[in-house]
């Protein structure tokens, strides 16, 4: 009985000292008493006296095992690995928001014709079955006035469409004096038939030299082999210039017949007109044998007395 109860008291004491046990280990912080001094304050044994903050407090403090680290260490994992799961998931989102929003204010967007300025294209709903919604009708359309002159820019000056060459004529200067002509041309001319031009064949300072001379100055065809002066005519409608007798333009060449107003009685003559009056009247340039390659003029009044030859 002795025995017994020295026993009972000791067990007694050692319930009492749960706290000096936790803190006083001599075996380190794992050792089986303090485990189960842990497990005491957890509600896994009565400790005598002891207030419930105070057994919270010592759990707080109390060391851990290796298997409720390794238990923390996973739980620390699964969160953190739901946290990056869920940032991910909203920033996704977040770009998936700005792509589609993006996306409908560029398809709202509207463009305007710079040509009419009456068209405009918009976004078509889904249930949509024509795009005619915000078009002008082809009846407005057609009410509006083409008339109005040319404007060249920002210069707005008005553009002389008489100036624009409408004739096929392959030499630039042909074309326009065709485009003068116009309605007065033979029927069938072609203005682009062979001119028999190959380089200046005629004696040097011969009515005929400086007539070929001048024309190529003035950019309009002539041959080089139409013969005498009073051959030209003949000569040049055969290859299908046109001839008549009236004088038309600057650069036209007036063919004298043999003998008519001084020509040579045999050879004729040819000359170039320069200047076409008010009155009619022409003033001509030429030359001859005798000037060296000088030329000289003189007006001529009767002038449907000889032919010319155009282009």
């Amino acid at each position: 009985m002795r025995h017994a109860a020295h026993k009972a008291a000791k067990v007694s004491n050692e319930r009492f000292s749960v706290a000096k046990a936790l803190f006083t280990s001599s075996r380190g912080s794992h050792t089986a008493k303090a485990v189960r001094m842990v497990q005491l304050a957890n509600g896994g044994g009565a400790v005598v006296g002891l207030e419930p903050a105070v057994a919270e407090k010592l759990n707080e403090v109390a060391p851990m095992s290796r298997r409720a680290m390794r238990e923390a260490a996973r739980v620390a994992g699964r969160r953190s690995a739901f946290m990056a799961s869920a940032s991910l998931a909203a920033l996704v989102g977040t770009a998936a928001t700005a792509m589609a929003v993006g996306q409908q204010n560029a398809s709202e967007m509207t463009f305007a014709d710079n040509a009419t300025t009456t068209t405009q294209m918009k976004r078509v709903s889904d249930d949509a079955a024509s795009r005619s919604e915000s078009r002008s009708g082809l009846d407005a359309l057609a009410s509006t006035s083409n008339s109005g002159d040319w404007q060249l820019g920002e210069t707005s000056s008005s553009m002389d469409t008489n100036l624009l060459s409408k004739s096929i004529a392959d030499n630039p200067n042909v074309a326009v004096l065709m485009d003068q002509d116009a309605g007065l041309l033979p029927s069938g001319f072609n203005p682009n038939h062979d001119t028999g031009d190959i380089g200046n064949a005629y004696e040097f300072s011969q009515c005929t030299w400086w007539v070929y001379v001048r024309r190529h100055q003035l950019g309009l065809p002539v041959g080089s082999h139409f013969g005498n002066g009073c051959q030209w005519a003949a000569s040049a409608r055969s290859y299908g210039y046109w001839v008549d007798n009236t004088p038309r333009h600057v650069g036209d060449i007036i063919v004298f017949a043999a003998g008519q107003e001084g020509s040579d009685s045999y050879y004729g003559h040819v000359a170039i007109v320069e200047q076409i009056n008010p009155d009619g009247s022409i003033v001509t340039s030429e030359s001859g044998s005798s000037l060296n390659g000088a030329t000289y003029s003189r007006t001529l009044t009767n002038v449907s007395d000889f032919q010319y030859i155009h282009y």
